[in-house]
C-alpha cells in the first residue's frame, strides 16, 4: 500500500464516522448516467407542460425548452458548426442562455461562457484562445462584441434582448436595468427568430466524454485558462450533490447567480436537470424581486451570498412576505462571513438554517464538498474558520507539502490536492500548465487548507495570499472572517504590505455599513478576537473592488497599499 493509499484509507475511516447518518455515501443518478442534454429530453417527455423556467413571469415548459434547444442545434448544423467546434455565449441570466447551452450540448459542440462584464479586450482574448466560430450575445452588449470581434474574427454574431422574454406585466419586480427596450444590432442575426425557423426534430450528437465546455479560470496567475469539461463532469457534479441532499424532492428553485460562472452553471443549468425541478430565474440580484418570487412561486431552494441574506433581513418590510415555502437555503461567504448571529436571525425569521455551500474550483466543476446536516448546535461555525465540510462521494482530498509534495499529517496546513470524477481533462491548449497542475490523478490547487482530526476540510486561501508576519503564517481569510462578524462592517479584503521589521503586515480594507464606526474601538474589538501578530492595519474605503462573481479583487487592493 502506497503512502497515499494508506493516508486515504485512514481518512475515509474518519470521514465515515463523521458522515451525517441521514445521507448516503453512494452516488445515485436519478435518471441514469446519461448526457445532460438527454436529461432535458427526458423531462420534455416526462413532464412536457411543467415549467422548466420561470423568467419574471414568462413560463418556458420542459417541452418548449427541449424543442428550442433542438432548433438551435439544427441551426448550428446548418451553419456548418461541427462536433468539437466552439460557440461562445456572452449573456447574462435569461432563457436564451438555457436554449443556447442545451442546443450546444445537443449539437456535440463546445460551450464557451463569457462574463457579460468583460471588456472588449477580455472578450477578444477568450474568442481568440478558443477559436469560437459563433457568438451569442445581448443587444446591450453588442458594442463590446463588435469591438472585440475586430480582433477576433467570427463566422457570425447572434443577438437577442432580455425584453423578448419578459412579459408586459412582470409577475414580480423586474429592475429597469433588466427590462429595457431592445436596441438595434446591425450586421447580426436575431437569435430567437433564427431558431424559430428551424425544425424541432430531436438532436442528440453530444456524449458523456467529448469536450463539452471551456470554463475559464479567473486568471489569478497569468492569463485565464480554459478548463476542458465534459458532460460526464456535469452529470457527476449534479448527481453527487443531489445524493448528499436530505430533501430529495427539492421543489421550485430560485437563482440569480450568474450562469456564466461555473457555480451558477451548476445551480441553474445542471442541478434542476437531476430531478426536473422548476427554476425561477432572475437576471441579477434584486431583493424585492427575490422576496416576491419566493412568495408567488413557493420557492423551496435558494442560495445567497451572506450579504444578500443580511440585506433581506434588514428590510423593514420583510415581515410582509410569506417565506414559509423555503426548505433549503445555502450561502456563500465572499465578503460578509456567516456567523451564529446571522444564522439565528434567519432561523427566527424563516424557520430554515443558513449553511455554507461548498468548496470547489473551476477546474473541479466546483461544489466538491458539502456541509449538509453539520449545523446542529452551530457545529460548523464553531470549527476553525472557513469550515467547508466533507468531500463528496468518490472525491478525495489530500493535503501535501507545497515544495516536496509529501503528505502532511492531519491538522497541519499544506496544499489542497483533489481527485474527483469531475476534474478537468486539461487546460485548453496548455500542455505545460496541465502537466504542472495534474499529477498522479490529483489537481494541485495552489490553495492552502487543513484536514482536521475528524476528517473535515478547512480552506485557508490561496498560497500567494498567505502572509508571513514575524515568521508566522497569517491567512487573510481568517482576518476577513473575524471582520465579517462586526455589524458595522459591510465587507473587507485583506492583503499584505512589506515591513522592514515584521516582514509583512496585514492591511484590511473595509467598507463600512455604519459610517459612524469608531475605528479605534474596532481595533480593540479585534484584539479580543485574534492574536496580536494577526492584527491588521485598518483602511476605510468607499467601495471594495469586486469581480463579476462577487469576490474582492485582491490584485487591485495590493495596488492600494502604500
Amino acid at each position: 500500500m502506497t503512502d497515499t493509499e494508506a493516508y486515504l484509507a485512514r481518512l475515509r475511516d474518519l470521514q465515515a464516522k463523521a458522515w451525517p447518518p441521514r445521507l448516503s455515501r453512494e452516488i445515485s443518478y436519478p435518471i441514469g448516467e446519461v448526457p445532460l442534454s438527454d436529461h432535458l429530453a427526458h423531462w420534455a417527455q416526462a413532464k412536457p407542460d411543467v415549467p422548466a423556467l420561470i423568467y419574471y413571469g414568462t413560463e418556458v415548459t420542459w417541452s418548449q425548452l427541449d424543442a428550442d434547444a433542438n432548433r438551435f442545434a439544427a441551426l448550428l448544423a446548418a451553419r456548418g458548426i461541427a462536433k468539437g467546434d466552439r460557440v461562445a455565449v456572452f449573456l447574462p441570466n435569461c432563457p436564451q442562455f438555457h436554449i443556447a447551452f442545451f442546443g450546444i450540448l445537443k449539437a456535440g459542440v463546445v460551450h464557451v461562457p463569457v462574463s457579460p462584464l468583460s471588456t472588449p479586450t477580455e472578450l477578444a482574448y477568450v474568442l481568440n484562445d478558443t477559436g469560437a466560430r459563433i457568438l451569442v450575445t445581448l443587444d446591450t452588449l453588442h458594442p463590446v462584441a463588435a469591438e472585440a470581434t475586430a480582433e477576433a474574427p467570427l463566422d457570425e454574431i447572434m443577438t437577442t434582448a432580455l425584453a423578448e422574454m419578459i412579459p408586459d406585466a412582470p409577475a414580480f419586480h423586474c429592475p429597469d436595468t433588466v427590462n429595457t427596450a431592445p436596441a438595434p444590432c446591425p450586421g447580426t442575426t436575431p437569435f430567437l427568430p433564427a431558431i424559430a425557423g428551424m425544425p424541432a426534430d430531436p438532436v442528440a450528437l453530444g456524449d458523456l466524454d467529448s469536450p463539452a465546455a471551456l470554463n475559464y479560470t479567473g486568471g489569478t496567475t497569468g492569463m485565464p485558462k480554459g478548463c476542458v469539461h465534459t458532460q460526464r463532469d456535469m452529470v457527476f457534479t449534479g448527481a453527487a450533490n443531489w445524493s448528499v441532499t436530505t430533501a430529495r424532492a427539492e421543489g421550485t428553485i430560485l437563482t440569480f447567480f450568474p450562469e456564466f460562472w461555473i457555480a451558477g452553471e451548476n445551480g441553474a443549468l445542471i442541478f434542476p436537470l437531476m430531478t426536473g425541478d422548476t427554476l425561477v430565474l432572475m437576471s441579477r440580484w434584486d431583493p424585492l424581486g427575490v422576496l416576491q418570487a419566493i412568495e408567488r412561486y413557493g420557492v423551496a431552494v435558494v442560495a445567497f451570498v451572506v450579504d444578500g441574506a443580511v440585506e433581506l433581513m434588514n428590510r423593514p418590510d420583510i415581515d410582509n412576505f410569506d417565506l414559509s415555502s423555503l426548505r433549503r437555503v445555502r450561502v456563500v461567504s465572499f465578503i460578509k462571513k456567516l456567523d451564529t448571529d446571522i444564522r439565528a436571525r434567519w432561523k427566527a425569521l424563516t424557520g430554515t438554517t443558513l449553511a455554507e455551500s461548498s468548496f470547489g474550483m473551476t477546474e473541479t466543476h466546483t461544489s466538491n464538498t458539502f456541509t449538509t446536516d453539520m449545523q446542529d448546535d452551530d457545529f460548523d461555525l464553531k470549527q476553525q474558520p472557513v469550515f467547508v465540510g466533507l468531500p463528496l462521494p468518490q472525491t478525495d482530498v489530500v493535503i501535501r507539502d507545497f515544495d516536496s509534495g509529501a503528505i502532511v499529517p492531519l491538522g497541519q496546513e499544506g496544499e489542497i490536492t483533489i481527485r474527483t470524477p469531475a476534474l478537468l481533462k486539461s487546460y485548453w491548449q496548455r500542455p505545460d500548465a496541465t502537466a504542472e497542475a495534474l499529477r498522479n490523478g490529483f489537481l494541485h490547487t495552489g490553495d492552502i487548507g487543513v484536514i482536521d482530526t475528524m476528517g473535515y476540510l478547512h480552506y485557508l486561501g490561496r498560497r500567494k495570499e498567505m502572509l508571513k508576519v514575524r515568521g508566522m503564517s497569517v491567512f487573510p481569510a481568517e482576518i476577513e472572517a473575524v471582520l465579517g462578524k462586526h455589524p458595522g462592517i459591510r465587507g473587507s479584503g485583506v492583503v499584505g504590505r512589506s515591513d522592514a521589521h515584521a516582514g509583512q503586515i496585514p492591511v484590511a480594507f473595509i467598507e463600512l455599513a455604519d459610517p459612524a464606526l469608531d475605528i479605534a474601538a474596532l481595533g480593540g474589538w479585534m484584539a479580543e478576537r485574534m492574536s496580536k501578530y494577526k492584527l491588521p492595519e485598518i483602511r476605510v474605503v468607499e467601495a471594495l473592488p469586486m469581480t463579476a462573481t462577487g469576490k474582492v479583487r485582491k490584485a487591485e487592493l495590493a495596488k492600494w497599499v502604500d
